[in-house]
């Protein structure tokens, strides 16, 4: 019985390996995918530095939303890497195969990365709230010990809901298929290949999506609810306009964010059309954090003034 149990188990686990299936088509089409994923991730590093290095280096851009910033740049850079590098080598064929761990590793990874970004636009917005809505209480309210507190909240939160998550994809069994139909490993693609029952991991990612996501999401839309509605009631267009554009960059990332994140994974099943997955995953995975630094400095003001007498000094 033991024997038969051990052969059984053995059977079950048989897949250490899986062939990521990327983004078939001619070589023509691969190559320039390919070409084209990876100016995006070289703009993306180079993007997301610059908006570290010019905030760490102007002293009068040590605020808390610049802090926010900084950290939501750093979290991109490593967001894009645990996807990017590994999708350019399958689009070009060379590096199809990833190991039964690596696969957990690079799912627990983006997801908890993504987690943490729902969470820090969560708290973007809790500081712009507290600067337009409560401007001469904003210092006191808004002081560097809490921001940073804010800020370890959010990576410890991130990381520490994916983990029961991944915990529960590990122990999922593989014995037919190995091909995944997507560039990276995704967890509608894992849950289509196992041969044991997930409705408890699917409820799982539901449970916790509705959490994250539309928690953060639900802070995020009451906060610039507040936001507009005390926009509205300054008498000087001057005001309304300079009030504005101190929120306008992070409604535009937050939109284009949660978007397209709850179309992902708010939903109870995860029988979606994996091929409109993997087109809706490049917006998360390296059109976002590409664009985040480019919004950030073209639409505010104090950001493209540093930027412009950096160029001009150098």
């Amino acid at each position: 019985m033991d024997l038969m149990t051990g052969v059984e188990i053995e059977n079950q686990t048989s897949v250490q390996k899986f062939i990521l299936l990327g983004f078939p088509g001619t070589w023509y089409f691969r190559i320039s995918l390919a070409v084209v994923f990876s100016i995006m991730y070289f703009l993306t590093i180079i993007g997301n530095m610059s908006v570290i290095i010019l905030v760490w280096t102007h002293p009068w851009l040590h605020t808390p939303m610049y802090f926010f910033l900084c950290n939501l740049s750093f979290l991109e850079i490593w967001y894009t890497t645990a996807c990017a590098p590994k999708a350019i080598g399958v689009i070009f064929g060379k590096s199809q195969t990833i190991s039964f761990t690596g696969c957990i590793l690079q799912l627990y990874f983006i997801l908890s990365l993504g987690s943490t970004e729902c969470l820090i636009l969560a708290v973007m917005a809790y500081d712009r709230y507290l600067a337009i809505c409560h401007p001469l209480r904003y210092s006191s309210l808004m002081n560097s010990t809490f921001s940073a507190q804010l800020a370890l909240i959010c990576w410890l939160g991130g990381f520490l809901a994916i983990s029961v998550l991944a915990s529960l994809i590990s122990r999922l069994s593989f014995c037919g298929p190995n091909i995944i139909n997507h560039f990276f490993c995704d967890i509608d693609s894992w849950i289509v290949l196992s041969c044991t029952d997930t409705s408890l991991i699917e409820l799982a990612t539901f449970i916790i999506s509705i959490n994250v996501l539309l928690g953060s999401c639900a802070i995020t839309l009451v906060s610039y609810i507040y936001i507009i509605s005390t926009i509205c009631r300054i008498p000087s267009a001057q005001g309304r306009q300079k009030a504005f554009s101190t929120c306008s960059a992070h409604l535009t990332v937050v939109t284009i964010w949660y978007s397209s994140s709850i179309f992902l994974y708010v939903k109870p099943s995860a029988q979606n059309s994996l091929d409109l997955n993997k087109i809706v995953n490049i917006f998360n995975t390296i059109v976002t954090p590409l664009l985040n630094p480019f919004i950030y400095t073209l639409r505010n003001k104090e950001v493209k003034r540093v930027l412009e007498k950096a160029i001009s000094g150098m």
